[in-house]
């Protein structure tokens, strides 16, 4: 199957879209209501087109999904400077959770493609790239590498879960507490300040932070 983030639309009379504009019509109409609520239908009539006009550049939604997420990525770059493996691999990581967070179920839309497009595979030869140099084995670095992108886009789906409700409502950490006093949970009770902090990104830097140290358990460095 051809990568629709690189197709072309047939010859003939000029369209009323094109694949660039749809893609930013999905990503507006996803971060205003969800990936949830965004069907073909609801964004060929954003478009002003009929719905079967879409399949001339995306044969099912999964494939405008993997576009949309090959979107995000293009904004993807490697952190300028620095030396050690390590804080250029996390910031890499860092750069992917931005991108999804700039968008609404971003880490849902991302999770659920293969993109082969330039940016996604521009992301993963930037990691592996920084593991190889750092002296990990071949096969090291590619588990590596899934293993940061697991980590970010998990603890993103997690974090984005965390920030509204099904019916578009803020969260309420309260109800969280609630549970955890009235049940008789003590361990609970004296981590829970920090489980309900709704800054989600120490939770984010300390597996970060895991991670590389473990990494570097196996790392064989260059002599």
């Amino acid at each position: 199957m051809s990568d629709p983030s690189t197709s072309r639309p047939a010859r003939g009379r000029p369209p009323r879209l094109d694949q660039a504009r749809t893609v930013e019509t999905a990503l507006d109409l996803l971060n205003a209501s969800g990936l949830d609520a965004l069907t073909m239908r609801r964004l060929a009539d954003a478009m002003g087109v009929q719905a079967g006009a879409l399949y001339r550049y995306f044969r099912t939604k999964e494939d405008l999904l993997t576009a949309m997420a090959e979107r995000m990525m293009a904004g993807v770059r490697a952190p300028a400077g620095g030396t050690d493996w390590r804080d250029r691999l996390s910031g890499l990581a860092r750069a992917l959770r931005r991108a999804l967070l700039a968008h609404r179920d971003g880490a849902r839309v991302f999770a659920g493609t293969h993109s082969t497009g330039p940016g996604t595979l521009g992301f993963a030869e930037s990691c592996t790239g920084v593991l190889r140099d750092a002296g990990f084995s071949d096969a090291d670095a590619a588990r590596a590498v899934l293993a940061v992108v697991r980590l970010t886009v998990g603890h993103t789906l997690e974090e984005q879960a965390a920030l509204r409700t099904e019916d578009g409502s803020p969260a309420d950490a309260e109800v969280l507490r609630e549970a955890v006093s009235a049940g008789g949970y003590p361990h609970l009770t004296a981590v829970l300040p920090t489980l309900t902090e709704p800054d989600q990104a120490p939770h984010f830097e300390f597996g970060l932070a895991l991670l590389t140290a473990g990494l570097e358990t196996l790392r064989q460095p260059h002599r």
